[in-house]
């Protein structure tokens, strides 16, 4: 029951700055399977995006969000076992992705540890 309490307080705190934001955001994505699929997720929709741009094609921009929700929402209910930040902190959620996204790809953040 502790824990479930900490995760409702963590969903509805208010965050001062994106840099309290990301720390929070990280601890929500503590998996390396649910950070694997995030990545994926993430690839996908740049993919999607791309191909849009350059197929001039917009149809091919709905498959974003199918492509980034799904792969991160199956991460949080199989792997890590709480509620994405997204339901709470869109935008933080949005950018937060992001920036993990490019930390994966640096090394800064690990999905094979």
């Amino acid at each position: 029951m502790e824990a479930q309490d900490k995760a409702v307080r963590d969903q509805e705190q208010a965050f001062e700055n994106f840099g309290d934001f990301y720390a929070f955001y990280l601890e929500e994505h503590a998996c390396k399977h649910c950070r694997k699929l995030h990545f994926i997720g993430t690839t996908l929709s740049l993919i999607a995006l791309f191909l849009a741009w350059w197929l001039s094609s917009p149809l091919l921009l709905l498959l974003i969000p199918v492509f980034g929700y799904s792969f991160a929402w199956i991460g949080h209910v199989l792997f890590e076992k709480n509620r994405p930040a997204t339901f709470k902190h869109p935008v933080y959620s949005a950018l937060a992705d992001l920036v993990m996204y490019k930390d994966i790809l640096i090394g800064r953040v690990s999905v094979w540890r």
